[in-house]
């Protein structure tokens, strides 16, 4: 991260806590009756009048001005001090902090980039959750938007949860990333002392003001942060967008869910054309060539290459893991493998980042489903034929129509079944990687290799 150049004047800021106190006074209020007709807390309106809120908001500004009713005179007066303590007008940021820098470049994406880019650079959403099966490439994703928003001059915040596998290079540390991990500590933990400065001047708040930021949070816990916390921290900061990537939503207000599909992969009768310019293609012979620089695809290679891709169902992942095999087999031998059983194929050979076990990680995220979900998917895959719809659900089960819609829609936020709205109608699958995770997976039918 960027450090933070902090411009203000402690004679301006005394200033304006001096016109502050001298018009509150001037009206017979106590800092409290001041506090209840702003809006403002009393710690803030303090701080204020002792000189120590270097850079209030504008909000904060304009409320004190109405609760004093002040004239058009002396509210321009109020303003000019808490502009000139701010410096000058000048940016907080010397210069708007960065992404950490991608590894690998991101294939098949563009379409999802340009959404979520324009959601967060317009404001049109303030609190976008990527959700998905564990490697789809979330992390991936947000560091493409948020490299997107950076170039058009929008301050980036990054924070990892600990425990997360990086693959890319992170920013250098500073004061900024202090705050960050202050506000997001805050986020989660009512008692930690951060949370006293979510709206103060040294939080982010204070270093942000009212113009438009991005703060990623990077593989975020299961369970959301403290409600009221949240909101105060979007409140205080009128221009910040939060983007979190995590495995399943958080459920608060305002939150876009973001659901994160695998790759597109080829059609079963696709021409060659079609199946080299496949985004799951393209990622696939992308890992291959890492690993087996000399590998050229000819058409036997393209249709090994197009089967394995639907046996995974362009999962990232999966397509990262099963390209590392061919450091010790070729190609053919690993979609006989695949076709046979892909559970071995699903840990990576590979070191560092890419060697977290993604069967056990995949295997973790279908165990934290609710039982009801968690059922449902045990008896999808153990039924015959892939393709399903709703009122195949209800049939199923026995249920009702509006309980088997809410479990069916936890197994997609999951990433554990994959929708096509095609010709007008809404039909559903279960991943095949999640089959092989499932008890029932001996009942799923597997595509004949090539």
């Amino acid at each position: 991260m960027n450090t933070a150049t902090l411009t203000s004047s402690p004679q301006e800021s005394a200033r304006l806590g001096a016109l502050i106190r001298a018009h509150r006074l001037r009206i017979g209020l106590t800092q409290r009756e001041l506090a209840d007709l702003s809006t403002i807390s009393v710690r803030a309106i303090r701080d204020l009048e002792q000189g120590k809120a270097r850079r209030p908001r504008t909000d904060t500004v304009r409320l004190m001005a109405e609760a004093l009713r002040l004239g058009p005179r002396a509210r321009a007066a109020l303003e000019a001090a808490a502009q000139a303590g701010r410096g000058g007008g000048r940016d907080a940021l010397a210069e708007p902090p960065a992404p950490p820098t991608a590894l690998h470049p991101l294939m098949g994406r563009d379409g999802e980039v340009a959404v979520l880019a324009r959601e967060l650079s317009r404001g049109a959403e303030r609190l976008v959750n990527v959700v998905g099966l564990t490697g789809v490439g979330k992390t991936r994703l947000a560091l493409e938007v948020a490299g997107r928003l950076h170039g058009e001059g929008m301050p980036v915040l990054w924070f990892a949860f600990p425990g997360r596998p990086t693959d890319y290079l992170p920013s250098a540390d500073g004061e900024l990333t202090v705050r960050v991990a202050a506000a997001v500590a805050a986020l989660y933990d009512a008692d930690t002392e951060a949370s006293s400065h979510l709206g103060a001047d040294e939080g982010l708040a204070g270093l942000l003001g009212d113009r438009p930021a991005l703060l990623v949070l990077d593989g975020a816990p299961p369970g959301p942060p403290g409600a009221e916390r949240l909101t105060r921290l979007l409140r205080d900061s009128p221009g910040l967008r939060l983007l979190v990537t995590s495995e399943q939503p958080w459920e608060a207000p305002g939150e876009r869910i973001f659901l994160l599909s695998p790759l597109v992969v080829p059609a079963q009768d696709a021409a060659e054309p079609l199946v080299a310019s496949s985004p799951a293609v393209r990622v696939f012979l992308d890992h291959v060539r890492r690993v087996r620089p000399e590998f050229v695809a000819g058409p036997a290679e393209l249709e090994r290459t197009a089967f394995l891709c639907r046996r995974l169902d362009g999962h990232p992942g999966a397509l990262a893991a099963a390209a590392s095999w061919l450091v010790v087999c070729d190609l053919a031998a690993l979609c006989h493998t695949l076709d046979a059983d892909p559970v071995p194929l699903l840990d990576h050979l590979g070191g560092a980042a890419g060697g977290e076990v993604f069967h056990r990680l995949l295997s973790d995220r279908l165990a934290r489903l609710a039982p009801g979900p968690r059922e449902l998917l045990a008896a999808l895959c153990a039924r015959a034929g892939e393709d399903f719809e709703l009122v195949d659900i209800t049939a199923l089960t026995g249920r009702s129509l509006s309980e088997c819609g809410r479990m069916l829609r936890e197994l997609l936020i999951s990433g554990a079944v994959r929708a096509a709205h095609e010709g007008g109608s809404s039909r559903f699958r279960v991943l095949g990687i999640v089959r092989s995770a499932c008890p029932a997976q001996a009942a799923s039918a597997a595509s004949p290799t090539p």
